[in-house]
């Protein structure tokens, strides 16, 4: 057959910056244009220098609309890029929402340091308001189980992920001189979340899978098990007249924690306290939820009730700026959810400036937290963080509660390689850090899958090199350092 290149352009030998190309059957497509997040300086480079020329690109495939796998689509208009960008309705809808937001993030933080003379090269903007609305003239909604045929020899066809709201594994398949199956992944979601639909991967013989990895190395709590110790952190912190500030994604974690709130305090497990949704990206994707009930889990208590699953007693969205400042000053027991989710931008800084201080206080992490992010650190026990570029002291309380990861972890990775069925001719693993990437490589060659490759930052793959697929251009390591090539 023809020729299949694949090349990892970003969350290769690191969680963010989701982007891979296939080049096949006359078409260079890419799968998932992502943010890469992290440490500033490095982040700033790897986001700003493509590596290819936008231009020459044919289409982009997105799996969903979370910023580190949409996040740099604007960038690619900006650069030239004028192809269709194939997603879910869903997935389409988040992103006419989300991208101007990291727009306006970006934008805005440029603007604060530059008139406290703090804004440095890494603190430029990726991109304009403009380009990112921009993009969502190129996008193509794709509902879950159609064919889509990209070029005469090449179509896609999305599955359920199970991670956000329209989240989508992408099965591709190749037919120029032979078949070739790749199956992407996307981020993999878990059994039982509230509100989305289970993982349902494609099924069948495999050529080619990149799979995402990010907790292929440890087991989260139940759902239920983290339901609970959210219900016992909430009565414990209201007691002392503390307030729960969350950092969250704003799309899928916070809709999740705002349903499971809202059962709580149903049930009377929780105290009636105020809850304030302080992300006017998260008030804009909540309202996106609510346009597709479409693909809710009909399995779902609240869902199949059809009651109100956002909207109830005590929860306040919070859109205006001066509304938020107000928060500042709040007295008495409250739950503050904002974005970001790894404490890189947004409302989520102040009110950690503001009430991360307060012993009484308590600061909640329901999400990965990536390394050199600000919400790593914390996480990890800083008691000094710089914030907006002054020392801020963390006395709060520190709490952790994996069951409200939108990611599969350990067996529910290895469960969804199995119900792919197989044969499953390679794999990539990708979208996790390092001891998480060999513990997702285990897991592949355990299930019988006989040629596995952890690829690097920029290496190249070619897939109908016979005998297993050749690394036909070395990678580079995050500190610059190039890979020799490797063919495992």
């Amino acid at each position: 057959m023809s020729g299949i290149r694949l090349t990892f352009w970003g969350a290769a030998g690191q969680v963010t910056g989701s982007m891979h190309m296939v080049e096949a059957a006359g078409a260079r497509v890419l799968l998932d244009g992502g943010l890469f997040q992290g440490k500033r300086s490095q982040a700033q480079r790897l986001n700003a220098e493509l590596p290819f020329d936008a231009r020459r690109v044919d289409s982009v495939v997105l799996s969903h609309a979370h910023i580190d796998h949409a996040g740099r689509l604007p960038l690619l208009v900006n650069r030239g890029y004028h192809s269709p960008i194939y997603a879910t309705p869903a997935t389409r809808d988040l992103t006419a929402v989300m991208l101007p937001d990291s727009a306006h993030i970006q934008e805005k933080d440029f603007e604060y340091l530059r008139k406290r003379k703090r804004a440095g090269p890494e603190a430029e903007p990726l991109y304009t308001m403009a380009d990112a609305v921009r993009v969502q003239d190129l996008i193509v909604g794709v509902p879950y189980r159609r064919v889509q045929h990209l070029r005469k020899h090449m179509s896609i066809e999305f599955t359920e992920a199970g991670h956000i709201l329209g989240s989508a594994s992408v099965d591709m398949r190749i037919n120029e001189g032979g078949a070739h199956r790749l199956v992407f992944s996307g981020d993999i979601g878990r059994s039982n979340l509230p509100i989305i639909r289970d993982p349902d991967p494609p099924a069948g013989p495999v050529d080619t899978l990149i799979i995402e990895s990010t907790y292929a190395n440890r087991r989260h709590e139940s759902v239920a098990d983290a339901e609970e110790n959210l219900a016992e952190l909430v009565r414990r912190v209201s007691a002392r007249g503390g307030k729960v500030l969350v950092p969250s994604f704003a799309v899928g974690r916070t809709q999740e924690l705002v349903y499971s709130l809202n059962g709580l305090a149903r049930a009377g497990k929780i105290p009636r306290i105020p809850i304030y949704i302080d992300s006017p990206l998260a008030v804009e994707a909540t309202t996106v939820f609510r346009l597709h009930p479409e693909i809710f889990d009909r399995t779902e208590r609240l869902v199949e009730s059809n009651s109100p699953l956002f909207d109830f007693e005590g929860v306040a969205y919070v859109r205006d700026v001066m509304d938020s400042k107000k928060l500042n000053a709040l007295q008495g027991p409250a739950i503050i959810i904002s974005a970001s989710g790894m404490v890189e931008s947004g409302r989520i800084l102040h009110h950690i400036k503001n009430h991360g201080g307060d012993h009484r206080n308590a600061i909640l992490f329901v999400g990965f937290q990536a390394q050199h992010t600000l919400g790593r650190r914390i996480q990890e026990g800083a008691k000094e963080v710089k914030l907006y570029g002054e020392e801020a002291t963390i006395a709060a309380e520190i709490v952790t509660i994996g069951g409200y990861s939108a990611h599969a972890d350990r067996d529910e990775l290895r469960a969804w390689v199995k119900r792919i069925g197989g044969p499953i001719r390679r794999a990539f693993c990708v979208h996790g850090e390092p001891d998480a990437l060999g513990a997702m490589a285990d897991i592949l060659r355990e299930e019988g899958v006989p040629e596995v490759h952890v690829p690097r930052h920029g290496e190249s793959f070619d897939l109908s090199a016979p005998g297993g697929a050749v690394s036909v251009s070395p990678g580079v390591d995050l500190d610059g350092e190039q890979r020799a090539e490797q063919g495992e």
